[in-house]
């Protein structure tokens, strides 16, 4: 198995402390799989020695990350060459540029055999957009750089899975007073269909049980409180059970989630971003995994954001980070991913909308 590629995130936030915590973490009775960094050698360097930790850094291509990773944590260069110099807490946007690099250079090491997974560190949108980035975030890119420019990318469903529950919110970061509209029964079906298909390949389950959340309180009691259960949900689970797919509902959200509920699914669908994210981050916060299905490669995620107030206080911990890199081994070995015979590489210039009139961030605008 090629390595996992490991994208550098906010160089502000927690994610290069998370990547060295997570390589000191890599031995004992269950090691972790071997990873490479995509970040500026000399900053991780810096990272290590301002937090007091003993970590070895070596530059490294990827074919050598394996052999490299028992004594020292593999890096490679970003391939511009671009130096960072950010500070713990103080995001600013004259380094998007190196995150953008760090994500396109792991997806086309990906893409190229040379690495098995992504996994990416957290990003701060807003640091991105003031630069120019043209994206609504960080899976919609991803989802961009899996095809060629021009081509209509497929449609990306974030999946957040723990080993006690996993949850797909249908709508995600959207106003809740847009849902009503944006629920629509090919949404639905559409959504459900990629998690069947990724759960049978990725995750070996042959037979997936998935479960529906209602959106209104009791699933719309029969359509006396808001019609949306009855006229999109229900037609949508009968279409997905006329296919062969094993899903239930809408039933009501508020009992879906309680540890018996839990025994009879292997992922529920809610319909609003809360409904899905609330229950797992009250189960699983510490280690829970964003996983991006729909995808030609596999791309997993800490669950949690930047963490700018608390950057560079080795305060932060590892768990999802090493969760998501145990994650993206296990779904690459289950999908029997190798090394191609072709390579494809994605050049930089592929992200759309970068300005050169790039400006700092002022870290004491809000949040």
């Amino acid at each position: 198995m090629p390595p996992l590629a490991l994208t550098l995130g906010d160089p502000a936030g927690i994610g290069p402390e998370l990547a060295l915590a997570a390589w000191l973490a890599r031995g004992g009775a269950n090691p972790l799989p071997p990873f490479f960094l995509v970040a500026d050698p000399a900053f991780v360097e810096r990272a290590a020695d301002r937090l007091g930790l003993p970590v070895p850094v070596a530059e490294i291509d990827p074919e050598t990350a394996a052999e490299v990773f028992p004594r020292a944590l593999p890096v490679v260069a970003l391939p511009s060459g671009a130096t960072i110099a950010a500070l713990p807490g103080r995001p600013d946007s004259i380094h998007a540029g190196a995150v953008i690099e760090s994500i396109t250079t792991a997806v086309g090491f990906v893409k190229a055999g040379r690495a098995s997974a992504v996994v990416t560190n957290p990003i701060a949108k807003f640091v991105l957009t003031r630069a120019g980035f043209a994206h609504p975030g960080h899976t919609e890119f991803l989802a961009a750089l899996a095809v060629p420019p021009g081509l209509e990318p497929p449609k990306p469903v974030m999946m957040i899975w723990s080993e006690t529950l996993s949850v797909v919110p249908v709508t995600i970061h959207v106003p809740v007073r847009d849902v009503s509209a944006l629920l629509t029964q090919d949404l639905v079906e559409e959504t459900a269909r990629i998690v069947v298909r990724d759960l049978r390949v990725r995750f070996g389950l042959a037979n997936p049980r998935l479960v529906l959340a209602g959106l209104n309180p009791h699933a719309g009691e029969a359509g006396t409180i808001g019609a949306e259960d009855r006229d999109v949900l229900t037609p949508a689970v009968a279409r997905l059970r006329s296919e062969g797919i094993d899903i239930r509902g809408p039933l009501p959200a508020d009992t879906l989630f309680h540890a018996r509920a839990r025994e009879t699914y292997d992922v529920a669908l809610a319909p609003t971003h809360d409904q899905a994210l609330i229950p797992i981050k009250t189960i699983a916060f510490d280690d829970g995994v964003n996983v991006t299905l729909g995808l030609p490669f596999i791309r997993t995620s800490p669950d949690h954001g930047t963490a700018f107030d608390i950057a560079g206080q080795g305060l932060a911990r590892p768990d999802s980070l090493i969760a998501a890199l145990r994650l993206a081994d296990r779904l690459a070995r289950n999908a029997g991913i190798g090394r191609p015979e072709s390579a494809e590489v994605i050049p930089l210039s592929l992200y759309a909308g970068r300005r050169t009139d790039m400006r700092h961030f002022d870290p004491d605008d809000e949040l």
